[in-house]
């Protein structure tokens, strides 16, 4: 086992720098890849003993029945699948394979599950319910404005730098999945909020160029941002369950109920496909369908 083992970390370690140098996607995307790679090399090793070129359709069909026998979510099977399948297409590019496993496994059906939109006034409740009577309220009002009212994720959110505002041509940078850059319109309101945290934070000790710190001077995380909009939501009484990606989806739903084309949703969103922002605006099928089709008659 030892051997078959050892030729495992070397394939993942090979996949891990292709889908890092090469491919150039997220951290987070990387981790998550990486991740279930490790779970089901963990299994085969552990059931079949046999390296990743020897894999078979069967291992894979039997690795996703682990998955559901262990009552894991349809979505986190559907990823799973996803990254074997990437890594086993590495694997075919780089000739180590003469065919692919996982051609003919099919991933669970699921429906898209849409998360609840907040409205305006439950936004302005959340975003008031802060105490911006020190720098940490200010810089949580902040944030909340510029999560919701330019749309970022929270990963894009964290990531924001002073470098990436422009207030003088009205809007921000941001990077977004894959490194990928977008310039994205920002409102006065988040302008202002972000003009007064900036010179109330001007007391810490800090050269980072990152724009929302903590108390120690450092980037943000994720788990804070989700801390904060989970604790500003209780004191506004909102009991939806509500997390960064809450903030997004209604400032898309937002967008097209005041008559923003679809398109323009999906640049500020930083979608690459048009049917990825379908999710987040609740278009019903016929009407995206039909907008489709009117956008692909203009190329």
């Amino acid at each position: 086992m030892a051997d078959n083992a050892s030729v495992w970390r070397d394939r993942l370690k090979e996949y891990h720098e292709y889908i890092r140098f090469e491919k150039n996607l997220s951290e987070n995307t990387i981790a998550s890849y990486m991740h279930d790679l490790g779970e089901f090399s963990h299994f085969v090793l552990r059931i079949y003993d046999i390296r990743p070129d020897e894999v078979e359709r069967g291992v894979v069909e039997r690795f996703m029945c682990h998955l559901f026998d262990h009552d894991r979510e349809k979505s986190s099977q559907a990823r799973s699948l996803s990254s074997i399948k990437g890594f086993y297409a590495f694997m075919l590019s780089e000739r180590r394979m003469e065919s692919d496993p996982t051609e003919f496994v099919e991933a669970p059906k699921f429906g898209r599950h849409l998360p609840d939109a907040l409205t305006t006034p439950d936004i302005d409740r959340i975003i008031a319910s802060i105490d911006c009577s020190t720098t940490k309220g200010l810089r949580d009002s902040a944030m909340l404005e510029v999560l919701y009212s330019c749309g970022l994720r929270v990963s894009e959110l964290t990531a924001l730098r002073i470098s990436d505002l422009f207030f003088g041509e009205g809007y921000i940078r941001v990077v977004g999945k894959g490194n990928k850059q977008r310039l994205v319109p920002i409102s006065s309101t988040a302008r202002d909020r972000i003009q007064i945290y900036m010179e109330a934070r001007r007391c810490q000790q800090s050269d980072d160029d990152t724009l929302f710190l903590n108390n120690r001077g450092r980037r943000l995380t994720r788990v804070m941002v989700f801390t904060v909009i989970r604790q500003a939501a209780a004191r506004a009484g909102i009991e939806k369950r509500i997390s960064p990606h809450t903030f997004r989806h209604s400032f898309a739903t937002h967008l097209l109920a005041g008559g923003a084309g679809i398109r323009q949703v999906q640049e500020m969103l930083g979608h690459e496909s048009i049917t990825t922002t379908e999710i987040y605006t609740h278009l019903d099928s016929k009407r995206l369908r039909s907008t489709i089709e009117r956008l692909d008659s203009d190329f």
